[in-house]
């Protein structure tokens, strides 16, 4: 038996790359974003009542992962990428029908669109469900995650001259916090745990239409080294 769905909307992220984008929601609270609805759900009558809820579940595709065979195992990035565990013990993007969830801060809601923080989301992400976050339901003391126990240990970052103003500049014409989302990604260490990579070689990704660059100084320590708006934009 097999069945299909539709998106009610499209994610419009802050992440223009699958790179750097945090492993988890909530890692980086400058993480914004809006889920644009589709038809019938843009209507009001769908949205009536959320202004009153502060977070939202989105269930969605992982859209540039989805895969014809499933995998029953998975090397998940937190392992250290070389460790197999079962694909349902891990929130790995490959899954057996693409779907992932994420918890993420209602900023508001507006004419067929809601706005976000503190996203994970792929720009372009296809969303199939929002449901309101319940926190006497949603919130267990007593979970535990022994493959997951606590966040991921941050690194330092650095700026080289220049790029922490050329980022300021950038944040001011776009109207949002580019700065604080840098720093929250990359100090995440976005790199494949088992790479240790030369001192000199560089690693970049976008942030809404900014190109980042930066590199290791030293294992613990990233420096971001360029600051860029996409080529084409004047």
């Amino acid at each position: 038996m097999s069945y299909s769905v539709s998106p009610i909307g499209i994610l419009r992220s802050c992440f223009r790359e699958k790179f750097a984008i945090p492993r988890q929601p909530h890692l980086a609270p400058a993480a914004r974003g809006e889920l644009v609805l589709l038809p019938p759900f843009d209507q009001p009558q769908a949205l009536e009542g959320l202004e009153q809820v502060s977070h939202v579940w989105l269930l969605f595709l992982f859209h540039q992962a989805l895969e014809a065979e499933p995998r029953l195992r998975v090397r998940p990035p937190r392992l250290g990428g070389n460790r197999y565990v079962g694909v349902f013990a891990t929130r790995a993007t490959h899954r057996p029908n693409g779907i992932g969830q994420s918890v993420v801060k209602l900023e508001g809601v507006e004419p067929g669109r809601l706005l976000l923080s503190g996203i994970d989301l792929l720009d372009g992400t296809p969303v199939l469900d929002i449901k309101p976050y319940v926190p006497y339901a949603d919130s267990l003391p007593d979970a535990r995650n022994a493959l997951a126990p606590e966040p991921p240990p941050a690194i330092g970052v650095q700026w080289a001259d220049g790029c922490l103003q050329q980022a300021r500049e950038q944040a001011l014409r776009l109207g949002q916090p580019l700065v604080e989302l840098i720093e929250q990604c990359l100090a995440q260490d976005p790199r494949p745990a088992y790479q240790q990579p030369a001192p000199d070689r560089r690693y970049g990704t976008r942030f809404w239409d900014v190109e980042v660059r930066w590199h290791y100084p030293s294992p613990h320590c990233i420096r971001v080294v360029e600051i860029a708006r996409e080529a084409g934009h004047s």
